[in-house]
């Protein structure tokens, strides 16, 4: 009895090894990837939790900041890339780090599903879209009524004298919404009218934020009667009861994607291509929409409440690439210009 005892002890304690060793070996084999983003934060958790449903043995490291620093990090990083994927920057940053030779081809499974003005034209493509967010001006009537502020119709209004001290925007070195702002009126107005409408801006400019979205949450909170911002933030504020008029400057409005891209020079590229797989899938376009109101995969996207009607016709023709390669200069010359608003980073 006795030996059958110590049998029985010795068969569990070398199944416990087993099992010990089973569950060691799961965790040496799940795989980390560092995946840089500009994605509002309280949505990574939920992104990483849908896309561990199907792959419980990649984990996801994210390194968040906004779009500007986010880009500013992997230039810097070029020669020792810390980055595995890029997930949700704007189109323009990755079209700049593909030029830059930063960024590795593949198409995801099921990206000929999307819209093609979302997917870059190389094949394979080095970059795919998801959403798109489009300028817009958030405009508070109870705040701007007390200034008796006219409601403004175009970019060029927003330059007269009675708006003096009454606007917010983005800066576009931290912000993509920011960044689009600029390119775009670039693209408007030409070089010249661009940088004279600037001007002209910044004398009622109260300061500069360093988040796309923070000059429309600030008018519908009132800290400020207008807001230089993007439509979706504008409609989620005034469907919470925000005082905002959401204006579509008549000259035209600026756009940018999010997208994704694998970096070069990955050491995990086939978790990397399962990841970005997850991001075209169309279970992936139902969360984006979430948070944007045009999404990548057709017929995903559900009308959005107080969303400006109209607002899609609006979008300028964009010209991404002149924007990625005269980015460094653009910027250069704004900070020059105008930076001095700018709040103080934190």
């Amino acid at each position: 009895m006795r030996k059958d005892l110590l049998s029985k002890l010795t068969v569990s304690a070398s199944v416990a090894v087993l099992a010990g060793m089973t569950v060691v070996s799961a965790v040496q084999a799940a795989t980390e990837l560092t995946v840089y983003t500009a994605v509002e934060a309280e949505d990574l958790k939920k992104y990483a939790k849908a896309f561990n449903k199907t792959n419980p043995d990649i984990k996801i490291k994210w390194v968040r900041d906004s779009t500007g620093v986010v880009t500013a990090k992997l230039l810097a990083e070029k020669k020792n890339p810390v980055a595995d994927v890029v997930w949700g920057l704007a189109a323009t940053s990755l079209m700049l780090l593909k030029e830059e030779g930063m960024t590795q081809g593949y198409a995801p499974k099921g990206v000929g599903s999307l819209d093609k003005k979302f997917v870059d034209s190389a094949n394979p493509p080095h970059w795919t879209g998801m959403d798109a967010w489009i300028a817009s001006v958030c405009y508070n009537t109870v705040e701007a009524g007390k200034k008796n502020l006219p409601v403004p119709t175009s970019w060029a209004d927003l330059a007269k004298p009675v708006y003096k001290g009454s606007v917010v925007m983005p800066n576009p070195a931290s912000s993509g919404t920011g960044f689009l702002d600029v390119s775009s009126w670039l693209q408007l107005f030409g070089e010249e009218g661009g940088w004279k409408f600037m001007d002209g801006l910044h004398k009622n400019i109260a300061w500069y934020t360093h988040s796309g979205s923070k000059p429309c949450k600030q008018a519908a909170s009132g800290e400020t009667p207008i807001g230089i911002s993007f439509a979706f933030r504008g409609a989620k504020s005034k469907n919470k009861g925000a005082p905002l008029t959401i204006v579509v400057p008549s000259e035209g409005v600026g756009w940018d994607m999010e997208a994704t891209a694998i970096m070069k020079g990955t050491k995990n590229l086939a978790a990397a291509q399962k990841l970005v797989d997850f991001t075209v899938t169309k279970d992936a376009n139902v969360m984006y929409n979430k948070g944007y109101a045009v999404v990548a995969f057709p017929g995903v996207a559900k009308p959005v409440k107080n969303f400006p009607v109209g607002i899609t016709e609006a979008m300028i023709d964009n010209d991404f690439e002149w924007a990625a390669s005269n980015r460094g200069r653009i910027l250069a010359e704004w900070k020059n210009r105008y930076d001095a608003k700018s709040e103080p980073k934190k």
